[in-house]
C-alpha cells in the first residue's frame, strides 16, 4: 500500500512525488512511456524553473536566455513591436531533460519511478485507491491510500474519477530548425485565431517554431503557413492539447489532478511547468493520504495562490482577437522596457512596470 500513486512523469507528477518522499510518504509514480517523450511542450519558461530543480540543473539543461519578446500583429514581415528587460527575462531550456531531471530527483529521494506504465483503471474504494496498468510484464493493480492524477490535458485519472473537463483544450503545434541561432528576443505572431504563433532561438539547439489553436481550426495548416513565411523546414515535429481554464473541482474522494490534468495553465501563453509544480507543491504541505478531508485544503491552497494569475490572464488572451488596427496602436503605445513577469500577469501592475510606463509617458 503507497501513500501516493502518481500518474505521470512530467515536471508536475515528478515534482510532487520527489516532495512527497522528502515528507517521509510513500509514492509509486507511474509513466506510460519513457520519461520526456514524446515532447508536446516548449522549453520557454521563466528563471523560475530552477527554484523547482536540484542544484547544478541549469548547467546541462539551459540552452538560451533571452531578453525579451517582439510581437507582431501580421507575419515576419509586419511591424516589430519589442518588449524588453535589461535583465534576463527568461530562459529556454531542453525541455525533455528537464522531465528526466525532475524524475530522476524523485527517484534520489526515494520515489518508486517506473517506466512503461500504461493507467487502464483507477477505482477508488473507502479506504483506499486501486490503479491498474499495463506494464512490460503484463497487467498489474497498485493500491495507494490517495491516487494523484498527473497525466496531461487528456487525463485518463480525471475521467476515471469522474471530474469535470477543463474550460478549453487547445490544439498546439511545434517543429524545431535546427540551425544555431544566438539571437535573445522572442518572436510573438498575433495570427493564429484566438492565439498566437512563436518563433524561439534555442542557441546551439536551434530555433523552435510553434502555434496554438482553438478546435476546429487545423494547427498543422496554419503552423505549415506560419513556417513558409519564414521560410523555413522544421524537423521533430510535435503536437498536443493545451487546457486551459480550470474546472471548478479537482479532487474526488480519494483522488486529485495536479498540472494539465488540472489545467493549471496561464491562458495567455498556454504554459503549465510552473503553475503545475506550484500546485504539487501545495498538495505535499496540505494533503493527507490518511485523511480525505483535507483534499479541500489543497483546492484552498492552490486555487488562493494561483486564481488571480490565471483571472488576469483570460483577460490578456481576449487581446489576441482584438481588431489588428487595434492590436497594433496598443502594442505601439505600450512597447519598450517592461517591469512584467512572464508568470505573473499581476505584475503588469507593479511598482516597476508602472515606473517603466511612466517614463515613457
Amino acid at each position: 500500500m503507497y501513500d501516493f500513486v502518481v500518474v505521470g512523469a512530467g515536471p508536475a507528477g515528478s515534482r510532487f512525488a520527489r516532495q512527497a518522499a522528502d515528507a517521509g510518504y510513500d509514492a509509486l509514480v507511474l509513466e506510460r512511456g519513457r520519461v520526456g517523450t514524446p515532447l508536446a511542450c516548449s522549453g520557454h519558461v521563466s528563471t523560475d524553473i530552477w527554484a523547482f530543480t536540484p542544484d547544478g540543473a541549469r548547467d546541462h539543461l539551459l540552452q538560451n536566455e533571452i531578453y525579451g519578446a517582439r510581437f507582431h500583429v501580421g507575419g515576419p514581415d509586419s511591424p516589430e513591436h519589442p518588449f524588453y528587460k535589461d535583465t534576463v527575462v527568461s530562459n529556454v531550456i531542453d525541455r525533455v531533460g528537464l522531465d528526466r531531471t525532475l524524475a530522476r530527483a524523485a527517484r534520489d529521494a526515494g520515489a518508486d519511478v517506473r517506466e512503461d506504465h500504461t493507467v487502464t483503471d483507477v477505482v477508488e474504494h473507502g479506504e483506499y485507491v486501486a490503479v491498474t496498468a499495463s506494464t512490460p510484464d503484463g497487467t498489474e493493480t497498485f493500491r495507494g491510500k490517495m491516487v494523484v492524477g498527473c497525466d496531461g490535458p487528456v487525463s485518463r485519472v480525471r475521467r476515471e474519477l469522474g471530474l469535470p473537463e477543463p474550460g478549453e483544450k487547445l490544439q498546439g503545434v511545434l517543429g524545431f530548425a535546427l540551425d544555431a541561432h544566438s539571437g535573445n528576443f522572442v518572436d510573438v505572431h498575433l495570427t493564429a485565431p484566438k492565439f498566437f504563433a512563436w518563433r524561439i532561438p534555442r542557441g546551439e539547439a536551434g530555433v523552435e517554431y510553434g502555434l496554438a489553436a482553438p478546435p476546429g481550426k487545423s494547427a498543422r495548416d496554419l503552423f505549415d503557413r506560419f513556417t513558409a513565411e519564414y521560410d523555413v523546414e522544421t524537423d521533430h515535429f510535435c503536437a498536443g492539447m493545451i487546457p486551459i481554464g480550470p474546472p471548478p473541482r479537482v479532487t474526488a474522494h480519494r483522488g486529485f489532478l495536479i498540472g494539465d490534468a488540472a489545467a493549471q495553465t496561464k491562458p495567455f501563453t498556454g504554459g503549465g511547468i510552473l503553475y503545475g509544480m506550484t500546485a504539487a507543491d501545495h498538495a505535499v504541505r496540505t494533503v493527507d493520504p490518511d485523511d480525505p478531508g483535507t483534499l479541500a485544503d489543497y483546492e484552498r491552497a492552490w486555487r488562493t495562490d494561483l486564481k488571480n494569475e490565471i483571472r488576469l490572464g483570460h483577460w490578456v488572451r481576449r487581446a489576441y482577437s482584438l481588431p489588428e488596427s487595434v492590436q497594433s496602436v496598443g502594442l505601439r503605445a505600450m512597447s519598450g522596457e517592461i517591469g512584467v513577469h512572464m508568470d505573473r500577469p499581476s505584475s503588469f501592475f507593479s511598482t516597476e512596470h508602472l515606473r517603466k510606463l511612466l517614463r515613457r509617458a
